[in-house]
């Protein structure tokens, strides 16, 4: 009696644990079909905002697709460990730089180490190491373990803080490995705004508090470096000259001088306005980019300054604008004090905008800059392009600040993932990109239901058809095992892929295969003469090591797969397992118990068993 106690207590428990780890799929299903109902994209948004907990939680928590079924993106990507090296740098001059633009070269042509091929260079050159790496009494080869463990520490911290962004972004059960000493496996199921993960993934994340330079200092550089352009014959001359509309030039601080016609000034790019700020179109964008990234156009800047563009652009009779701002290099605080940050709307409940907090070390320090530097405009620069230049009205004590120039809510999103995430030890790049349509998962999904359904129903035919009353307690368990085996996918985060679907399918061909040798030893007991309580209880009894058997071997043999087998090979080894051990359970114990409960009710007669 206790024994049944127990069998009845645990069947209830495993049922509703499992419907607890299935309700956050129903629950996301819902939320989804939910969100797809709404038309307007005002009252989508609302409605996301207004349940993002609820809306996040259920996503994280429910039954994941792999890559093969959801769709996603397949990504290689490569730490840029030549930068990594650079900045671990000191006393830097042109005969470094010339190393280091030979060793990118060979670094983009091969396969090869980076250290190695950097500490070939430097032999090559009959150079020790240590005259740029750490200090001068260290040998080549103290220096290039040294370096050894900032490329190793540099490639997992990249994996990590990716994995980071990757899970704060939504994705489920991504797959992220490393392969040689610069590159990232990653595999992102469910993805269908491809562009949106590249940018969320190739962005450095550096964040910067600089202080901007005067507009007055502003305008005297730009002065130089126009002088400069038109005495050197800087600019090329292929790049057409933008027009400028009557009422724009109207606003310059002075007409631009007259030039020949084949000469080309920065002012043809490069617009100062009577407020002392400066402008650069989107057509002239990439050019001023790549001119403010020379070498002898950064000699002539101010000591300790640089010219960044905004990461936004205004839009003046139609044309984006994007605003030149001179800052100091050196910066004031960086992203390392940040410790919150929260995507939202300002104040007016229209434009989007990041909220950040920062730690006690950055909030002491963010109350002295905002304090010693009131009325003067501080830029925020995330990545080497500002968001934001504020003026500072008054002394921050509580450490918190705005990130906003921001166009839409899932860019905000997205800052905020990566400033919690925080900032990649070196730039990364996507080296080869493979996607998997949605249209395609959703057909192998089809495939996949389909022979799951006509497996089952199959197998439920049989059973009724040759077991009657029987059958149905196999077909019952059969139900319940196919449902522990999603519930425990779902409780542990696992992904259920195509070669997994198959997994099931076998595992409905074991679970009844276990009630099959129970039925067949009940049946000859009943041959035997036995009362039928008697004959059930004879037939688990002596079915029951052959069962366990098979079921070992199998678990046995699905271990070894899961554990030196890759990609699809585990993902049929897992659902394998988890389908085993839960075939052993219900065929043992649910279905006796559903024997159990008809003989005590009188609904069960010989001809049960067919």
């Amino acid at each position: 009696m206790k024994n049944k106690r127990f069998n009845l207590l645990l069947i209830a428990a495993v049922t509703l644990v499992a419907a607890w780890s299935l309700w956050p799929t129903w629950r996301d299903y819902s939320l989804s079909q939910q969100l797809n109902s709404i038309k307007s994209a005002p009252d989508s948004l609302k409605y996301v905002l207004s349940n993002r907990d609820e809306i996040e939680n259920a996503r994280k928590k429910s039954l994941k697709l792999g890559l093969d079924l959801k769709g996603g993106m397949h990504l290689v990507m490569e730490v840029d460990q030549v930068d990594l090296f650079e900045q671990k740098a000191w006393n830097k001059d042109s005969k470094f730089t010339a190393i280091m633009k030979s060793v990118r070269t060979k670094a983009s042509q091969s396969d090869a180490r980076v250290l190695d091929i950097l500490s070939g260079e430097f032999k090559n050159e009959n150079m020790r190491l240590s005259r740029y790496f750490y200090d001068i009494r260290n040998s080549d080869q103290e220096i290039v373990k040294k370096l050894e463990k900032e490329s190793e520490d540099a490639l997992n911290r990249a994996k990590e803080i990716i994995r980071n962004r990757i899970d704060q972004y939504g994705v489920a059960e991504p797959v992220i490995t490393t392969q040689g000493s610069r590159k990232l496996i990653i595999e992102l199921p469910g993805v269908s705004d491809e562009n949106r993960v590249r940018n969320l993934l190739k962005g450095t994340a550096k964040l910067e508090f600089r202080l901007l330079r005067d507009p007055e200092i502003l305008l005297r550089t730009l002065d130089r470096l126009n002088t400069y352009v038109v005495q050197n014959n800087a600019a090329p001359q292929s790049i057409a000259v933008p027009t400028v509309s009557p009422s724009v030039s109207s606003q310059l601080k002075a007409p631009v001088p007259a030039k020949p016609a084949t000469a080309r000034t920065l002012y043809d790019d490069i617009r100062v306005y009577q407020n002392g700020t400066a402008y650069t179109t989107e057509h002239s964008k990439d050019y001023v980019v790549s001119l403010l990234r020379r070498s002898d156009i950064q000699a002539l800047l101010p000591q300790d300054t640089e010219l960044l563009l905004s990461a936004k652009s205004d839009v003046i009779n139609g044309e984006k604008h994007f605003a030149l701002y001179l800052v100091k290099k050196t910066p004031e605080l960086t992203g390392g004090v940040i410790t919150e940050a929260k995507a939202t709307f300002g104040s007016q409940g229209v434009q989007p905008e990041v909220l950040m907090a920062m730690n006690s070390e950055g909030t002491s320090k963010w109350a002295r800059i905002t304090g010693a530097n009131i009325g003067k405009r501080i830029a925020i620069v995330l990545d080497g392009a500002v968001y934001s230049a504020p003026v500072v009205q008054s002394k921050i004590p509580s450490g918190n600040s705005v990130i906003n120039g921001i166009e839409s809510l899932e860019e905000a999103k997205d800052l905020e993932i990566v400033l919690k995430a925080g900032a990649l030890p070196a730039p990364v790049r996507i080296i080869e990109e493979r996607s998997v349509g949605p249209s395609l998962g959703a057909d192998y999904i089809r495939a996949g239901v389909l022979s799951l359904g006509w497996a089952f129903c199959a197998v439920s035919v049989f059973m009724l058809a040759y077991y009657k009353k029987a059958g149905i307690a196999a077909d019952i368990a059969l139900v319940l095992n196919i449902v522990i085996v999603l519930s425990v996918l779902a409780g542990f985060n696992a992904s259920l892929s195509l070669p997994g679907i198959a997994g099931i399918v076998l595992t409905i061909g074991m679970a009844v295969d276990a009630n099959v040798l129970i039925y067949e030893r009940i049946r000859e007991e009943l041959d035997g003469g036995k009362a039928l309580k008697s004959a059930i209880e004879m037939g688990y009894d002596r079915a029951f090591s052959s069962i366990l058997d098979s079921h070992v071997t199998t678990l046995s043999a699905a271990f070894l797969l899961y554990t030196y087998g890759i990609g699809p090979i585990q993902g049929f080894a897992l659902t394998l397992m988890i389908g085993t051990a839960a075939s052993l359970f219900t065929s043992i114990v649910v279905t006796k118990e559903i024997f159990s409960f008809l003989l005590g009710r009188n609904l069960m007669t010989q001809k049960s068993f067919g």
